[in-house]
């Protein structure tokens, strides 16, 4: 019945898609290497400090209120000090205010002007086969606040702190930083502390005592961090400026902003950001923290990016594998077409698993060699290999050399795609 040329056709083409099955097996192999990729890259990077985000500074203004209450008490004799009580023997009851100063939701002020500027410098650290880039970044943020706005969002008898003020600066973590963290008025020092956090989502950060925001010039605050994958800043001034300096050659920008200005070539990168505070929905002073939708809705940043891993091709390699083992298929079975003797349904299954294994063994050998190496070791075994089965099992005898060259464009085709 295998004679038969429609059957024959008919046959193969059931034998092609069988092969879905073996692809299948072998893009979950590729899958799995590349979690376990993704796992390494995680844990370097958070080991090195992990993705940063800085956002802030923001002026805290302790607010209180004087309230008076209407109580009552046991009346009280003022010669004897005892307490009066009436005909019944039961306690006489006084009226009288009580004003007490309580706590009341602090004022947060953003910025007025903020300038930050970023230069970072980019290493690869390597876990086995698997390497991550990372960055230590010099951060230098200039800024000012109008501290006169703060009392714009007070009630009537409330009352602003203005000694007890605070700044504070939003880090991812705080395990990121490293050397001396400097925040200097007009040269003079201000002792910075880490805030402390219950709530790992919030971050971590640093904390000043300004004291009275109304008699204090612009201020500067010196970071150096330690990163991987991505830095961003949020954009809390009312005017913010951000510009970042970079070595590495591959860089993806993201966040609610794009850069205005950007510059990438192979030694690196500059990018510049100018957001006004219309541009973002929130207020700039208000009576809650907003740090963390500011987070959300106002950052804008880079990822430090390696381009089409070897994974994602090999991945595609899977994707596309099919196609190519139909093509091969139905060359051998052209060329049957002119020999005494057609190939059997096991010697096609044998030709479609081998070029199964070539993704597999392009995967092995770019996880240490890289991947335009490993395509060519790959394919040319692979080539190989089907090459002498079509000489040696199927007969060919002159027709190899067409079986060869068929797979050689098949192979050009799919690594250029």
């Amino acid at each position: 019945m295998f004679q038969s040329s429609g059957f024959r056709f008919i046959a193969v083409g059931l034998l092609a898609v069988l092969m879905f099955i073996p692809l299948n097996l072998v893009s979950s192999v590729i899958n799995d290497r590349a979690n376990y990729s993704r796992q390494a890259v995680n844990d370097i990077s958070r080991e090195w400090g992990g993705a940063q985000q800085i956002s802030g500074p923001v002026l805290v203004i302790p607010v209180t209120e004087d309230v008076t209450y209407d109580r009552r008490r046991e009346a009280v004799d003022a010669l004897t000090g005892l307490t009066l009580q009436d005909e019944n023997g039961k306690p006489i009851y006084e009226r009288y205010e009580e004003t007490i100063t309580e706590k009341r939701p602090s004022v947060y002020l953003f910025a007025e002007s903020l300038n930050i500027n970023v230069h970072t410098l980019s290493e690869t650290r390597a876990r086995g086969i698997f390497e991550v880039p990372v960055y230590t970044a010099n951060v230098e943020i200039a800024f000012d606040f109008n501290a006169l706005s703060a009392s714009d969002v007070l009630n009537r008898e409330e009352v602003l702190h203005w000694k007890d003020a605070r700044i504070e600066v939003r880090l991812t973590s705080n395990r990121a930083l490293r050397g001396e963290a400097e925040l200097t008025e007009n040269g003079r020092l201000l002792t910075l502390e880490p805030i402390a956090s219950s709530n790992e989502k919030k971050g971590g950060g640093i904390t000043a005592n300004s004291g009275d925001p109304r008699e204090i010039g612009p201020l500067l605050l010196k970071l150096k961090l330690n990163g991987a994958q991505h830095l961003a800043a949020t954009a809390t001034g009312r005017t913010t400026h951000l510009s970042i300096t970079s070595d590495w050659p591959d860089p993806s920008f993201f966040g609610s902003f794009l850069p205005d200005a950007r510059e990438v070539n192979q030694d690196g990168f500059i990018a510049s950001w100018t957001v006004p505070h219309l541009a973002r929905p929130f207020p700039q002073v208000s009576r809650e923290s907003l740090d963390h939708s500011a987070r959300s809705v106002a950052s804008m940043g880079v990822r430090f990016i390696t381009p089409n891993d070897f994974y994602q091709k090999a991945y595609r390699s899977a994707r596309y594998g099919i196609l190519f083992i139909g093509l091969t298929f139905l060359t051998v079975l052209l060329l049957d077409r002119v020999g005494n003797k057609p190939a059997h349904p096991v010697q096609y299954l044998m030709i479609g698993l081998a070029q199964s294994v070539f993704v597999l063994l392009m995967a092995s050998y770019a996880e240490q060699s890289g991947f335009g190496a490993a395509y060519l070791f790959a394919s040319a075994a692979t080539i190989a290999l089907l090459t002498i089965f079509g000489a040696t099992a199927l007969k060919l005898g002159k027709r190899t050399s067409t079986l060869a060259a068929m797979l050689i464009i098949v192979y050009a085709v799919l690594y250029l795609i």
